[in-house]
């Protein structure tokens, strides 16, 4: 009798534990439910995409509207891949808040590639880190090399010419360090141009490069409005002589390296 007195306690503790567990839980999914409710999503990082775009990207699932849910989301599944995007990282500031960082790939200019339709986005050191059909605005078009193939996450190649490309990498990386960057880098006969609207600059070939940048950037204030083309490129320690040109401007091709308009069915960028 002892015996079975104490089973039917020990059973009435097991049922009681197992109602005060479904209780909790209950209660833990109503919570998670009505009070992890996205309300608030701030996003910062960004410059190649707007708020807006980055918050549809993260908030694109059935159950995206629960906050829980879209920050384990983010820290168990890899997030899909978003063009120009290196990774996003998901905080939960409160039960209503995300905070969203993103990490951008560093891009420092692109080139066109006929072969591939698209444009090849390199990085500082050169590497391929993005291939798009996409015009990112702000981003340093380069004009006048002829690149045959570009492969994601290798360096680029331009045959030979290896000094160019270290040319080409440091010239874009100092024209970033001053605020200076172009809107197109135009390479010829070994010689760097860079194109602000009206105003051409010619850098020479690679040597001396951050005393010209860093002249060039003082002088180009005092060209605003104007037309023509300033020349930095025999400046050295031995011969300080920069000049502008008024009205020189060399007329640039519309070249390869420019993305086709899907409209006209044409590839070759002529004009």
């Amino acid at each position: 009798m002892r015996r079975k007195r104490r089973k039917k306690k020990n059973l009435r503790i097991i049922l009681t534990a197992l109602l005060v567990a479904a209780f909790v839980a209950a209660l833990g999914a109503v919570l998670i439910w009505k009070v992890f409710v996205v309300k608030d999503v701030s996003v910062k990082g960004n410059e190649i995409y707007t708020d807006k775009q980055i918050e549809d990207w993260v908030l694109d699932e059935k159950y995206s509207w629960n906050s829980l849910y879209v920050y384990f989301e983010n820290k168990l599944n890899k997030t899909e891949e978003i063009p120009f995007v290196d990774s996003l990282q998901i905080r939960l500031k409160s039960p209503q808040k995300l905070e969203i960082t993103v990490v951008e790939k560093g891009i420092l200019g692109y080139l066109y590639i006929p072969s591939l339709g698209k444009n090849a986005y390199f990085d500082k050191d050169g590497f391929v880190v993005e291939l798009s059909s996409q015009v990112i605005d702000g981003v340093t078009k380069i004009n006048g090399l002829s690149v045959e193939s570009a492969e994601l996450y290798k360096k680029l190649s331009i045959g030979d010419n290896s000094k160019l490309l270290r040319t080409l990498l440091n010239v874009t990386q100092l024209l970033k360090k001053y605020d200076r960057v172009p809107e197109m880098i135009y390479i010829k006969d070994g010689n760097v141009y860079l194109i602000y609207g009206q105003i051409q600059v010619n850098l020479g070939g690679g040597t001396d490069l951050n005393e010209k940048i860093l002249r060039m950037d003082q002088i180009l204030p005092q060209l605003d409005g104007m037309s023509g083309t300033l020349h930095v490129e025999t400046w050295s320690e031995n011969n300080t002589d920069i000049y502008f040109r008024n009205g020189e401007l060399m007329e640039i091709p519309n070249d390869v390296q420019t993305v086709p308009e899907a409209s006209d069915g044409s590839a070759d960028g002529s004009q």
